[in-house]
């Protein structure tokens, strides 16, 4: 049984990936990911955490692809509980200190996003962040869960266009 104040604790370990695009000159990298926890003692609302991440790229036009895979079944997005799954919804956006962004779907290519040109890891080195990534729980999800420890992994994969 969930009660309104029934507390859910939530981790989700990011892993960041780069593949080669289509041409071997140019190639693209995330860095700065960092997990996500999340406390929940409110269920009757969505939440959501923003978190920045650096993307840099040898392209002078900075252009990249972005692919998230959850850990559920088929790449879904969820987290796994004490009974059950808890969805979450990804949101990808270009610029950096963003509350939202464009949804992810599983193992989807999300392509024409851009970062600055200023070479492999030089703007990260600069500390300049370029990529907000955001995750949300649904209230509606959430007023289901059962009281607990929930945990998954979301992966992503970036490649130069």
């Amino acid at each position: 049984m969930t009660l309104p104040h029934t507390v859910l604790a939530c981790a989700l370990l990011l892993i960041g990936l780069s593949w080669p695009g289509t041409g071997n000159a140019q190639q693209v990298r995330i860095s700065r990911l960092s997990d996500y926890s999340f406390t929940i003692t409110n269920v009757s609302q969505n939440i959501s955490l923003s978190r920045n991440a650096c993307i840099s790229a040898t392209s002078l036009s900075g252009r990249y692809g972005i692919r998230a895979t959850g850990g559920g079944t088929a790449g879904a997005f969820t987290l796994a509980g004490p009974a059950a799954v808890l969805p979450y919804d990804v949101q990808w956006n270009d610029r950096a200190d963003q509350t939202s962004g464009t949804a992810l779907v599983p193992g989807v290519t999300r392509s024409g996003l851009t970062t600055n040109g200023l070479g492999l890891n030089l703007a990260c080195a600069l500390g300049n962040d370029s990529a907000s990534l955001i995750l949300t729980l649904r209230s509606g999800d959430l007023s289901r869960a059962t009281a607990g420890a929930y945990s998954g992994t979301l992966t992503l994969l970036i490649a130069a266009e």
